[in-house]
């Protein structure tokens, strides 16, 4: 399937760029790696996101360059939709995004089937950053100085600091190889992991007041509430991270993260540490992920989608 891909890519004149909803880190410098190498073989490339750049990632080479607004889809005759395990993923633009002729996926994800005919995936790739990568070794591409640092920041945030059951030699290699070309590790680190706003702070000793320890301590939860953010002036973005810090506890094997997204519609993010396949628990709930990190949305009451959530982890227990 790469050979079709790289025949797409270079046939392909225009090019539109997108990834989902509620952006992080492998998205964003999947996207911005693709668009960097799409420019210096001449090709038109647009990339479009329907929310808007978390603040952490801004500084990542022409992050600036994004768009928020699609425009006539008619412009681009290939589409490359990142880090989605289903088109949907991509937000209220999606069907007009599924018109494009040729339309590629590339993504990491245990839980996707491929939505369309180009499609390269590997639920054992660390991330949507590492596929690009061997993507562009394949294509003998211009590893640039920016191109490594968009890939080597989408794999970091992917892998946890390389932390994550996905980190395997072949993810360690490829960030070594990054790291050979031009990116800086600890100017990346320090920009998105030690770039705090106050509001995120102000929320973070919030949300922590919430947590709970069930499940004879083996699982931690908090909830972030939509009054909490408005008394901290935060956003939805300054949640990254919150859902691990349950799983830092002692004896926690599964973290649970409640994120009120209206008034009775919630994001759940879940994680786990060794074995334990949280994917099977989102995925009852229409979500899916990875084996150690996961999530879906569900509508209804608080308290009952707890007893949901509950009763699901004690079926992969």
């Amino acid at each position: 399937m790469a050979n079709k891909i790289i025949a797409a890519i270079n046939e392909g004149q225009s090019f539109l760029i997108t990834a989902h909803v509620r952006l992080d880190g492998d998205a964003l410098g999947s996207e911005l790696a693709l668009y960097l190498m799409l420019a210096d073989m001449g090709k038109k490339a647009v990339i479009y996101n329907q929310d808007e750049t978390p603040q952490q990632y801004r500084f990542l080479p022409v992050a600036q360059t994004i768009v928020h607004e699609l425009g006539d889809i008619g412009q681009y005759d290939v589409g490359v939709v990142l880090d989605c395990s289903n088109l949907e993923r991509v937000g209220k633009k999606s069907a007009q995004i599924g018109k494009i002729k040729t339309l590629i996926n590339i993504d990491h994800h245990i839980s996707s089937g491929g939505f369309c005919l180009l499609s390269m995936l590997d639920g054992q790739a660390s991330s949507t950053g590492e596929l690009l990568y061997r993507l562009m070794r394949e294509m003998r591409c211009n590893m640039t100085k920016d191109i490594c640092t968009n890939l080597y920041a989408a794999i970091i945030t992917d892998t946890g600091g390389f932390r994550y059951i996905n980190t395997r030699k072949e993810t360690l290699c490829a960030a070594g190889n990054l790291v050979e070309n031009g990116a800086n590790p600890q100017w990346i680190s320090e920009n998105i992991y030690e770039n705090d706003s106050p509001a995120r702070l102000k929320l973070l000793a919030k949300v922590l007041e919430t947590m709970s320890l069930d499940l004879e301590n083996k699982v931690g939860s908090l909830f972030v509430t939509q009054e909490a953010l408005r008394q901290t002036g935060a956003s939805l973005d300054h949640t990254e991270g919150f859902i691990d810090i349950p799983r830092t506890v002692k004896g926690v094997d599964i973290s649970v993260l409640y994120t009120q997204l209206e008034n009775k519609y919630f994001k759940v993010s879940l994680r786990s540490k060794g074995q334990v396949n949280v994917e099977r628990v989102a995925r009852k709930f229409g979500g899916g992920g990875h084996i150690n990190a996961a999530s879906c949305r569900i509508e209804g009451d608080i308290e009952e989608i707890k007893i949901l959530i509950a009763e699901a982890i004690k079926e992969i227990k």
